[in-house]
């Protein structure tokens, strides 16, 4: 049996995986992810699927997308080389409000470095509150 090749690592180190609907993208995104980046999204899904049972998700723009209705999604995550960036689209309605800006007024970010330890809690509550704010269309 042939082996599959590994999926292309775009510029700061974001895996390329095709658009696609469902989980099997989304965890395809997660197995390519590079190092520790691959453990964070694997947890950051599993605290998703804890908190929004019956979440939707699909990968666009190379970005897993999570969201409550078909093509209406509240939170998204991207690699770069130092970082995982988890971009919350009406993060500046949450409390407390994530600590990343953004030039865009309603989004705001969440940066997860190697070694950091992720306030699991915080993380579910601010994914439960983006959850129940209006989407973005997509």
């Amino acid at each position: 049996m042939a082996k599959s090749a590994k999926p292309t690592l775009l510029s700061g180190g974001n895996p390329q995986i095709a658009k696609g609907y469902g989980d099997a993208p989304v965890q395809a995104w997660i197995a390519a992810a590079p190092g520790w980046k691959s453990e964070v999204g694997r947890r950051i899904d599993g605290i998703i699927e804890e908190a929004v049972p019956g979440v939707r998700k699909a990968v666009k723009w190379n970005s897993p997308l999570y969201g409550v209705e078909d093509h209406v999604w509240f939170l998204s995550l991207h690699c770069f080389n130092a970082y995982v960036k988890i971009a919350f689209f009406r993060g500046a309605a949450l409390e407390p409000v994530p600590p990343v800006g953004s030039t865009q007024k309603d989004v705001r970010y969440f940066h997860i470095h190697e070694g950091d330890v992720l306030d699991e809690a915080r993380f579910a509550d601010w994914v439960r509150q983006a959850s129940a704010l209006p989407g973005e269309r997509m």
